[in-house]
Order: structure tokens, then C-alpha cells, then sequence
């Protein structure tokens, strides 16, 4: 079952695959903005930000 999360950049909604992984990458249709999936169980996401090398 798809499970829906507010953007946290715009406050869009964002449908989270059924397929998705811990750790993807999703974008924001509206903002932009790189989400990342942390948690599946229970949903939880946040900006991703790459790390600097």
C-alpha cells in the first residue's frame, strides 16, 4: 500500500512507493527537493543532504 508523507521543504504531499527502499532517494514534484526514506516502519524521512567527500 502506497503511504502518503508531507513534504517537509513545501508541505506537498508525497506518495511513497509501495517498492521503496530504506536509504532512497525520492524528489518533491512541487519543490524539488531530495527526500530520503530513514525509515520504512514506521515511515519516517527527511532532506537528504550528500555528504561533502
Amino acid at each position: 500500500m502506497e503511504m502518503v508523507v508531507s513534504c517537509p521543504e513545501c508541505d506537498e504531499n508525497l506518495i511513497i512507493p509501495v517498492d521503496a527502499e530504506e536509504e532512497e532517494i525520492i524528489d518533491c514534484e512541487n519543490c524539488g527537493v531530495e527526500i530520503e526514506i530513514v525509515s520504512l516502519d514506521p515511515l519516517e524521512i527527511r532532506i537528504f543532504e550528500e555528504e561533502e567527500k
